[in-house]
């Protein structure tokens, strides 16, 4: 007798499935939706909605977006996040897989005191002073090393991509070693790529934690030029564009509501296009690489 999770549901069952799956569908993008519409909104509407959002604007315009990005500070807070999304991204990946690799082989000296090193900081973490003041002894306050550099490694995608490594067939690489292949060489033309899946995903997370740089930022950051599109966001948001005093320019013909939900929709946009061409990889990077580490 089968269970009762595995029978064929009734039509109540798929109906009430459907319910509940369209209510949380529309309560993720009901926000979103708003957002964009009220970014379009132009000022002669936004008067005569009192300066609420709005879902549908009645005549769509772009201007909030062509004034945001006509030069001044969002642009610049945009072009930094990029930067340092590109260079963070590519550094952790780089440090994550080959310490993963590493911690995978067997035989290693000083495999296991390592990886034990890399799972206490699940339970201890070093705590904001601590960081402040290693990150200030570095030299770092007021540079971009200081968002990358902190949050280089994550113990969670290592113990990911090492469990990764570790399912791979041990009968490749004793073969490619039996021809003389170096650990270089295999980890460069075996290990890595058997294992896009699990690269892409942390990848993605790598992507998605530089990208929302916001407390690093505030804490090591002290120069406005330098900081990245979240913390603009937060000032749009909670002091508005005209009280933000970063570019006049910006709130000379436009209601605060729809520079604020502008510059919130560019900060969302890049990370929801980049979503959609890595999801594939989610089931098979991450739950193959956790349940049978």
């Amino acid at each position: 007798m089968r269970p009762p999770w595995m029978e064929r549901p009734t039509i109540a069952g798929r109906t009430l499935k459907f319910l509940v799956l369209t209510a949380i569908t529309v309560a993720v993008l009901y926000p979103f939706g708003l957002a964009l519409g009220t970014s379009l909104m132009g000022r002669a509407e936004s008067i005569a909605n009192g300066g609420a959002y709005v879902l549908f604007p009645s005549k769509p315009t772009f201007e909030a977006y062509a004034v945001i990005l006509s030069g001044g500070a969002v642009t610049r807070s945009v072009l930094i996040s990029i930067g340092i999304t590109l260079a963070g991204t590519a550094l952790s990946l780089v440090c994550t897989v080959f310490l993963g690799y590493a911690l995978s082989r067997r035989g290693m000296l000083g495999g296991k005191p390592i990886l034990l090193m890399v799972l206490a900081t699940f339970l201890f973490t070093p705590g904001m002073i601590p960081s402040y003041l290693m990150v200030k002894e570095l030299g770092m306050i007021d540079t971009y090393q200081a968002l990358i550099a902190p949050v280089l490694v994550n113990a969670f995608n290592v113990v990911v991509v090492r469990a990764f490594f570790q399912n791979l067939p041990d009968e490749l690489f004793e073969a490619a070693k039996m021809d003389g292949c170096s650990e270089w060489r295999m980890l460069w033309r075996i290990a890595i790529p058997l294992s896009k899946a699990v690269i892409a995903v942390v990848g993605l997370f790598y992507a998605v934690s530089y990208w929302n740089t916001f407390f690093n930022a505030i804490l090591y950051l002290n120069d406005q030029s330098m900081h990245p599109i979240q913390v603009v966001l937060r000032q749009f948001i909670f002091r508005g564009g005209a009280a933000s005093g970063m570019d006049v320019a910006i709130v000379r013909d436009l209601p605060a509501s729809s520079i604020q939900m502008a510059v919130l929709v560019i900060a969302l946009v890049p990370i929801l296009l980049v979503y959609p061409f890595l999801q594939k990889y989610f089931t098979k990077g991450v739950l193959t690489g956790a349940i049978k580490g």
